[in-house]
């Protein structure tokens, strides 16, 4: 006489395994989700330098010493009487900053004027996502960003 089912000792030898599959897909399923909230954090930083990028050379593209705008001196190949210098993008960049601050730790890479038209303005973080921050505090510490704009004065 037989006490059990064979589908029902089936199934007890089984039982064990669904168990194992499920922790293994929900493992799986929340480091893609990691994954993807890092990368949009790295993606966001990178957007919020570009702006404050932006900003800054649209404010240095205005920005001329009150001697140069007067005097005239070192017209660009048109023969505009206004130019830009690089130590006036340079003080520019770094009044805005200090005036407007971005809310993320950067570097002004380069702040200068190639033409005397226009000011290119560099910056540089390291974004540090939030959820991997373990991870690439052991391989350098972050992920380097860095953006460029460039804006004419006229």
């Amino acid at each position: 006489m037989r006490l059990a089912d064979p589908a029902i000792a089936a199934g007890q030898r089984e039982s064990g395994r669904i168990m194992l599959l499920t922790s293994a897909f929900v493992a799986f399923a929340l480091m893609l989700v990691a994954v993807v909230a890092s990368a949009s954090a790295v993606h966001l930083d990178r957007k919020t330098l570009y702006d404050v990028a932006d900003l800054a050379a649209a404010d240095a593209a205005s920005a001329m010493s009150p001697d140069s705008f007067y005097a005239g001196a070192g017209a660009p190949a048109e023969g505009a009487p206004l130019t830009l210098s690089d130590a006036d993008v340079r003080t520019a960049v770094e009044q805005y900053l200090a005036e407007h601050p971005p809310g993320i730790p950067l570097a002004v890479t380069g702040a200068s004027s190639p033409d005397g038209r226009s000011a290119r303005v560099s910056l540089a973080t390291v974004s540090r996502p939030p959820l991997l921050r373990w991870f690439t505090d052991a391989f350098g510490g972050g992920i380097r960003v860095t953006a460029s704009s460039t804006a004419r004065a006229w």
